[in-house]
């Protein structure tokens, strides 16, 4: 046999994890043999500054190690920067950070003088990471907000930009009304970021615009006139661009709206504005998906119509073989 032609041997990834993606981090494990699974004590000295052990660190010299972290919550992040930092520096023969949602720095502006690039200051502490033995830490991110903060990284570790539109764009395959799905981004920002992965697509663009104190969402370009239209974004937050969205489309016409977001931030509990309970918005969207990129609001929407969780679990267990 041709040596091009022998199948790569996958590497055994020894995969730490935060609290909050225990389940996450079980449910990569269960897509491929080749992860190991390890445990971490969280605990906290008496003036609440983290105390924390890595079991068997020995025995992690010499093999590839992960960490999948949750930085959604910020008290968590002082705790998971300090294992961070830690794991590369046990001899392991390379190491990799998953974040699968990049949280400080998505929603901010910088529009005047003393905003302070909170995105960029999370870039850095990342690209402080020490080198393992195999170099520089691979870090893996999914739809991250702002596309030139891609460039915030240095080259003291190697970012890995993902994205979960493949996990949609199978579920939308598997729908009884597949052939009549047309996908519609809420503002340019959005079609810009991921309108090239819908090819294959018709297309609608919304975008907002200003009538006195008011911000009003129109349709840009595009027809949902009898189709179902799936809005796509990277991120939601109170979720009012998607439901002002969902009215216009369903005022021009469309026979069901349903939506994407690749990271369910829902502060506040704002998805439960999207639940069929919700006695004013009763059934206005037909299906709501996110993934699994932000842990709390997947325990808070499991079994809530219209949500549909599509987990990122074999795509993380794809990207730590890389």
């Amino acid at each position: 046999m041709a040596a091009e032609n022998v199948p790569k041997s996958k590497k055994q990834v020894n995969l730490f994890y935060s609290l909050d993606c225990k389940d996450l981090a079980f449910n990569v494990a269960s897509h491929c043999d080749h992860i190991i699974l390890h445990n971490i004590k969280w605990r906290s000295f008496a003036d609440g500054f983290p105390n924390i052990y890595i079991e068997n660190a020995e025995e992690l010299r010499g093999k590839h190690v992960a960490f999948l972290a949750s930085f959604s919550s910020p008290a968590h992040v002082f705790e998971q920067l300090s294992v961070i930092y830690a794991l590369p520096r046990l001899f392991v023969a390379s190491f990799a950070l998953v974040l699968p949602f990049f949280p400080t720095g998505s929603f901010e502006r910088m529009e005047e003088e003393g905003d302070v690039a909170t995105a960029f200051t999370l870039a850095r502490m990342l690209s402080n990471i020490p080198i393992s033995r195999g170099g520089p830490t691979s870090l893996v991110i999914y739809d991250i907000h702002a596309l030139q903060e891609r460039f915030y990284f240095s080259d003291e570790v190697l970012p890995l930009f993902e994205t979960g539109i493949p996990l949609l764009k199978q579920r939308l395959s598997q729908l009884p009304d597949a052939d009549n799905v047309v996908i519609a981004f809420p503002d340019d920002g959005a079609w810009k970021r991921f309108h090239k992965q819908f090819d294959n697509f018709s297309v609608v663009v919304c975008n907002k615009v200003r009538e006195g104190d008011k911000r009003i969402v129109r349709i840009k370009e595009g027809d949902a006139t009898g189709r179902h239209v799936v809005i796509v974004d990277d991120l939601v937050q109170s979720g009012g661009t998607l439901i002002e969205c969902q009215k216009v489309l369903a005022a021009h016409g469309a026979a069901k709206v349903s939506a994407y977001v690749t990271h369910g931030v829902f502060p506040n509990q704002s998805w439960e504005r999207f639940t069929h309970k919700n006695d004013g918005l009763d059934n206005a969207f037909a299906y709501f998906w996110t993934t699994d990129s932000c842990p709390l609001t997947v325990k808070a929407i499991e079994n809530k119509a219209p949500f549909e969780v599509l987990s990122l679990a074999g795509s993380i267990a794809n990207a730590l073989q890389i």
